[in-house]
């Protein structure tokens, strides 16, 4: 007898959960790390989490995917494969070689910066903005702002995992966010 698919993708997304790891005080004291390593080497965890990223985008026009350096490397370049479209970078300052567009934001410790190639989008494409985590909203709200200065449209951002407590929506209002996994 086979199991409702609501209960099977239950018991996947509950499988995926057992694979991240949690390391405490990484990288200062009192955080709580989520170590994505493990799943990363589970063939079946990464590819359902692949699977579980790319769903809401299957059907939509979407023209291209874009991942934070560097975990969102990792997502981003398989769920564009899985959508059959190009995948784009956004690194930290220095990293690319040709000319950049940069968007420079606040963190709570501090500042940073995140930087595109001024022809990787064109405008009116649509983007899904992805990256393994949304903690503080921060990064992925920088990459939003990137896309939309190349005059690119934002469809939705897809991580892997959500730190509800966090509160990254918040950062990210207007947008669609998809998350696999929250915390």
């Amino acid at each position: 007898m086979t199991e409702p698919a609501d209960s099977a993708l239950v018991t996947g997304v509950e499988h995926l959960r057992r694979l991240i790891r949690d390391v405490p005080d990484f990288p200062k004291p009192g955080i709580v790390f989520k170590d994505i390593t493990p799943l990363l080497r589970d063939p079946a965890g990464l590819a359902l989490a692949v699977e579980l990223m790319v769903q809401p985008f299957r059907g939509n026009k979407v023209d291209v995917v874009v991942g934070a350096e560097s975990r969102g490397f990792i997502f981003g370049t398989a769920v564009a494969k899985a959508l059959s479209v190009g995948f784009v970078p956004i690194r930290k300052p220095g990293k690319l070689p040709a000319q950049v567009h940069r968007h420079e934001y606040e963190l709570e410790y501090g500042s940073d910066a995140l930087e595109i190639h001024t022809d990787a989008l064109k405008a009116g494409q649509r983007v899904v903005v992805v990256d393994d985590l949304l903690a503080t909203g921060g990064t992925l709200a920088a990459c939003c702002e990137l896309v939309r200065g190349l005059g690119a449209d934002v469809l939705a951002v897809a991580v892997l995992i959500e730190l509800v407590t966090l509160e990254g929506r918040k950062r990210l209002r207007g947008e669609n966010v998809f998350s696999v996994l929250t915390f």
